[in-house]
């Protein structure tokens, strides 16, 4: 038996399938581009299963129904899934859960209307989660289906750190509160991280760092979080790919008043044009550090800030725990970008924080030590594998259902 796994985004269909036994993958895909009437949407499938059927194409799709039909038609042209019937379990990666959901759950009606419930929350993401969601429920109607919730992990958080000092009524009444994203792996890495050092996390404090277009941090404690950087929205926090983080919120009326931007313009200003992107017209931090290594002054300001805004929370985290045993970097900058941990690194060794610039070097897919000798805290790059946690966690639920 087989669990398929599910990332169904705003325009794009993520998905892996792994063997039940040993949760051991046996393809991978991606569909990109979705409704992309003019260029065509961008398939990618991995076949691990040794049939090696793998490709990358363009293809025209309408929507997510056409991309999971697609999905399906690569799952069993490779051979890797021949039906649905072989299916044991589908997890589905759901973004906002809100306060309704602690832990992954079997799908039902209620749940469904329960994530209906919370799209005011996550209007691009929780729409495309249930698309996800309803068309494979057609098509495996027998099929226990599992939604995991990137909120989940940091229902943890105590009410002092998740509620803002707005008028209680907001939380009371519109739930207007600290949220959190990125905790499936956040969560994940954590994990690793107590297991890499042979020490039960229960005794660990521990401050984990995702950082990739998307960017956060968060405190976790005993393996319970207690704080995160991203607030109600994905907006808040560290500086992000296009998204501005944290900022003085008089700043929108400014902008409204002194030149008239209207709230569509601010939100796509903020969540689109900012960030890395609204620094030095770039988003990539691969590009960025290339370009701030030949001299660009531009590229090395949006490095600076983006390492700057990362080492204050980094610090902020570790007076919020009392101290940290560890600190793991992890995401798609956090395990591949060198300068960035060097950076956000930088200048911290009076905190018990000092890196090993040789071994910060090394790129490796296991789990990488980067800490000098004399450093009192340990330093990871952890590579994180959201998908393999949707898997475990779904396979939890319907062996325990």
């Amino acid at each position: 038996m087989k669990i398929l796994v599910l990332n169904s985004g705003s325009s794009s269909l993520k998905f892996q399938l792994f063997l039940k036994e040993d949760l051991s993958v046996l393809a991978s895909g991606l569909v990109e581009q979705i409704g992309d009437t003019q260029s065509g949407a961008e398939l990618t499938f991995n076949d691990s299963s040794g049939l090696k059927k793998n490709f990358s194409r363009k293809h025209s799709i309408a929507d997510h129904r056409d991309a999971i039909q697609v999905m399906y038609e690569m799952l069993e042209e490779s051979g890797t899934l021949v039906s649905t019937g072989e299916l044991a379990g589908i997890g589905h990666r759901v973004v906002h859960g809100g306060e309704s959901f602690h832990l992954p759950v079997r799908i039902d009606a209620h749940v469904i209307a329960a994530i209906e419930e919370l799209i005011p929350l996550a209007p691009l993401h929780n729409p495309a989660n249930l698309t996800g969601i309803r068309v494979t429920m057609e098509h495996a109607p027998k099929t226990p289906q599992v939604a995991v919730f990137d909120t989940a992990f940091h229902q943890s958080i105590p009410e002092h750190a998740y509620l803002y000092a707005l008028p209680y009524s907001l939380y009371e009444k519109q739930k207007v509160r600290r949220y959190g994203f990125h905790g499936t792996s956040h969560g994940y890495v954590a994990r690793q991280a107590a297991g890499h050092l042979k020490r039960h996390i229960e005794d660990l404090h521990i401050v984990t760092l995702h950082l990739g277009n998307g960017a956060s941090a968060a405190a976790i404690r005993g393996g319970e979080c207690i704080d995160t950087s991203m607030g109600m929205t994905p907006l808040e926090g560290l500086v992000m790919g296009t998204r501005s983080g944290d900022l003085d919120p008089a700043i929108l009326f400014y902008l409204n008043r002194e030149i008239h931007m209207g709230m569509d313009e601010l939100d796509a200003l903020l969540n689109k044009e900012s960030g890395l992107k609204g620094i030095c017209g770039e988003n990539d931090m691969r590009s960025i550090s290339v370009a701030a290594e030949q001299g660009d002054r531009q590229a090395r300001l949006a490095l600076g800030i983006f390492c700057y805004r990362l080492k204050k929370y980094i610090g902020a985290y570790m007076a919020a725990l009392g101290g940290a045993d560890c600190i793991v970097f992890t995401g798609g900058i956090g395990e591949n970008s060198a300068i960035v941990r060097e950076l956000s690194c930088q200048g911290l060794e009076r905190l018990g924080i000092s890196l090993d610039r040789k071994k910060n070097t090394i790129r490796q897919k296991e789990i990488l030590e980067i800490h000098s000798a004399d450093s009192l805290i340990n330093i990871l790059v952890i590579p994180t594998d959201e998908e393999h946690e949707i898997a475990s966690q779904t396979l939890g639920v319907i062996t325990s259902s």
